[in-house]
């Protein structure tokens, strides 16, 4: 039988109050001056010496404290009474106490040991230590337990990767609630067409739907951060049949130039040559032989012999599919003027077009990822 703690329900002047009360109790202040170049890494002489605790904007340390936006976050969360939270990076714990209020459990994962010892006291006053699993490290770096949903106010600097790892991550979820910066928000709500809508979007809606929920003012945090927003990501029941890493590679070159067309992106030499290389590598790993090629490159011309009969220096030569460099260029064309691709922008392009022509590709055995190279599947946000 769960035993809820008392109420933590306050007006939004008493809560004021009491935060207020809270950072002067511990001495907290804000400090983006005397920031070290690697981050803002604390000096702990300068802490000793003073004995204040600093809140330093680049780690993303913004304290929500206005508590009617903090009961609507946990609102718009649709906590159940039998629910884990995970929460990343808690801070002093304005929203876990809410959270702890509304679910079974909260996981709460905090880098910063000076928050932890600050919420745990905060937790244990309100005799809620027994349902709180608080990990003092790096979010990225954390295996996180199991959990149902999450809410959090994620720090601005982490924002794309930790997304990435949740909505691709091993562990199912139902919701995840983000406080995040307006503009990063902005670019996860984009849809093809809008000038925000770039790679980050188009591999986060392949898996998850994401949706608006409210602005939040930046009067409304310790120290003041750009304007926020608050947005709620759900994992799609059913995804699309394909290899993500493949995926993952195919729209990190299409959208490196994102208003490029897909005509002048694919014509790049070094683009044709990587990608020429990893589908012969492929198609060779299939019929098990090995790969025979003198360059990795060719005149742009296709000519592979000099005007007096000798081989050209460049020219690159691959059994798989017998072709050189302007052969397999003229192949990669041809499949995009074919299909109407050519002419086209990546950034107006959805889901489904992109998903057809990596079809296409496959079918014609172009490939954009080397399977043994695990190491590019990371790489998800870039645009």
């Amino acid at each position: 039988m769960l035993h809820k703690p008392k109420s933590l329900l306050l007006s939004p002047t008493t809560f004021i109050f009491h935060s207020q009360c809270l950072l002067q109790e511990f001495h907290i202040k804000t400090n983006h001056q005397n920031e070290d170049k690697d981050g803002g890494k604390v000096h702990n002489s300068k802490e000793t010496r003073d004995g204040r605790l600093f809140l330093f904007k680049s780690k993303g340390q913004h304290l929500l404290t206005n508590s009617r936006i903090l009961d609507s976050i946990v609102r718009k969360s649709d906590i159940r009474p039998a629910d884990t939270v995970l929460e990343i990076g808690p801070g002093t714990g304005n929203l876990t106490l809410r959270l702890l209020e509304a679910a079974h459990k909260v996981v709460a994962v905090e880098v910063d040991k000076r928050m932890v010892e600050i919420l745990r006291k905060r937790v244990a006053e309100h005799g809620s230590e027994d349902r709180i699993n608080v990990i003092c490290n790096d979010a990225l770096k954390t295996e996180f337990p199991q959990f149902d949903l999450v809410v959090a106010n994620i720090p601005y600097g982490i924002s794309s990767p930790l997304v990435a790892k949740l909505v691709f991550g091993t562990t199912p979820f139902r919701t995840a609630t983000l406080l995040l910066q307006k503009e990063f928000a902005r670019r996860l709500l984009a849809n093809p067409g809008d000038s925000e809508f770039n790679r980050l979007a188009v591999n986060v809606k392949l898996v998850a739907e994401v949706e608006f929920l409210m602005d939040v003012s930046k009067r409304d945090f310790l120290p003041i951060p750009k304007v926020d927003s608050v947005v709620k990501i759900r994992p799609k029941a059913e995804i699309p049949n394909v290899d993500l890493c493949e995926w993952w590679a195919f729209t990190r070159i299409c959208f490196s130039k994102k208003n490029k067309t897909l005509g002048a992106t694919f014509k790049q030499k070094k683009k044709l040559i990587e990608l020429m290389t990893l589908s012969k590598v492929m198609c060779l790993n299939k019929e098990n032989v090995s790969l025979d090629y003198t360059s990795a490159s060719s005149d742009e011309d296709g000519h592979d012999e000099e005007e007096d009969g000798t081989r050209n220096s460049n020219t690159f030569r691959l059994p798989c599919l017998g072709m050189g460099l302007s052969s397999f260029r003229e192949k990669v064309i041809g499949i995009l003027k074919s299909s109407g691709f050519e002419d086209k922008r990546p950034s107006k392009l959805s889901i489904d077009e992109l998903l057809h022509l990596l079809f296409l590709f496959h079918q014609n055995e172009i490939f954009f990822h080397k399977k043994a190279e695990d190491s590019s599947c990371l790489d998800l946000t870039a645009s």
